[in-house]
């Protein structure tokens, strides 16, 4: 009897979970609008990309993308709404560098491999900047400053585990103490440096494209193995001795689950809308990498690798025990 009652309990899941699957593979996707999750606040970096992408692609999916700000936890009040959501594709969110730190310093519930990496959209490195007529003239004014007034200079950032943080910590470990000041609100950072209350920002240019176009902010140091085209002047941290290069990448995810047909039909029609001419003068003006779109299984292989040297960091930092 009690066999029975367990092969027919069995039937039943076989029926219910094959009658769910078949319904998802029938239907036509996308047949009604996606909701488009933006994991950070208003009129910042993400936000400005997750309108774009989303308005240059509802033409080639023929739904409309409509986008919700639930900014907050470095990313993760949004990431933690669309992992509640439906693995049926009509939820997606963007996902960035940063939020991946959190992963890496063990502070989210979820890991990794709960989320299905559709595209990444921009990559782009990281810069220090500070007043344009501030004491500051060049890296080298400030990196003397630092050196003799450990922990005495304040940096605005995103927060603590995060990029920012973690080539914080690289510059300390190399004699360099600044003080991480923590705000996840991008205009409240920009203001923080141009009012003085700060003397460093940590953040990619095409954020506070504005502020250099103004000539309030200027970049004294990029993240990079090599100098940025845009900012020749500028020397990168390879040739100042400092092995730190952590990109900023913001990319497109689902939760794990969504069927592979759906995945791609967003990773075509994402790629296809990162092709048009409004994107790549968006990427320009954002001094994102020409070279950012990723899609597909190498798209998770790459996301794997930076976690792996997130994770190799925070070790050596004491950010991870």
């Amino acid at each position: 009897m009690k066999r029975r009652l367990l092969l027919c309990a069995f039937l039943c899941f076989l029926v219910l979970f094959g009658g769910h699957a078949g319904a998802l593979a029938q239907e036509k996707y996308p047949s009604r609008p996606i909701d488009f999750i933006c994991t950070w606040g208003v009129g910042g970096g993400s936000d400005q990309m997750v309108r774009t992408l989303a308005k240059l692609t509802e033409p080639i999916l023929g739904v409309p993308l409509p986008v919700s700000n639930k900014p907050g936890a470095s990313g993760n009040s949004g990431t933690t709404d669309l992992l509640a959501a439906k693995e049926d594709g009509y939820t997606i969110a963007n996902y960035i560098a940063d939020t991946l730190a959190t992963v890496a310093a063990g502070q989210t519930r979820y890991k990794s491999e709960d989320i299905e990496w559709i595209v990444r959209t921009q990559n782009m490195p990281s810069f220090l900047f500070v007043k344009a007529d501030g004491p500051f003239a060049d890296i080298h004014a400030l990196l003397k400053a630092v050196k003799e007034n450990p922990n005495k200079i304040k940096m605005a950032g995103l927060g603590f585990g995060t990029i920012d943080d973690i080539t914080l910590r690289y510059l300390a470990s190399k004699g360099y103490k600044m003080t991480l000041v923590p705000n996840p609100n991008p205009g409240e950072r920009y203001a923080s440096v141009l009012g003085g209350h700060n003397e460093v920002l940590y953040e990619q240019a095409g954020d506070i494209r504005q502020y250099l176009e103004a000539k309030q902010l200027k970049p004294v140091i990029v993240f990079a193995e090599k100098r940025f085209p845009a900012f020749p002047d500028v020397p990168c941290s390879k040739e100042l001795g400092f092995e730190i290069f952590m990109p900023q990448f913001r990319c497109v995810i689902a939760k794990k689950g969504v069927p592979a047909d759906r995945v791609k039909i967003l990773s075509d029609a994402f790629v296809k809308a990162m092709q048009t001419p409004e994107w790549k003068k968006f990427n320009q003006e954002q001094y994102a990498d020409e070279a950012s779109t990723l899609a597909g299984p190498e798209f998770a292989r790459w996301v794997d690798g930076e976690l792996k040297t997130m994770q190799r960091l925070m070790r050596e930092f004491g950010i991870l025990k």
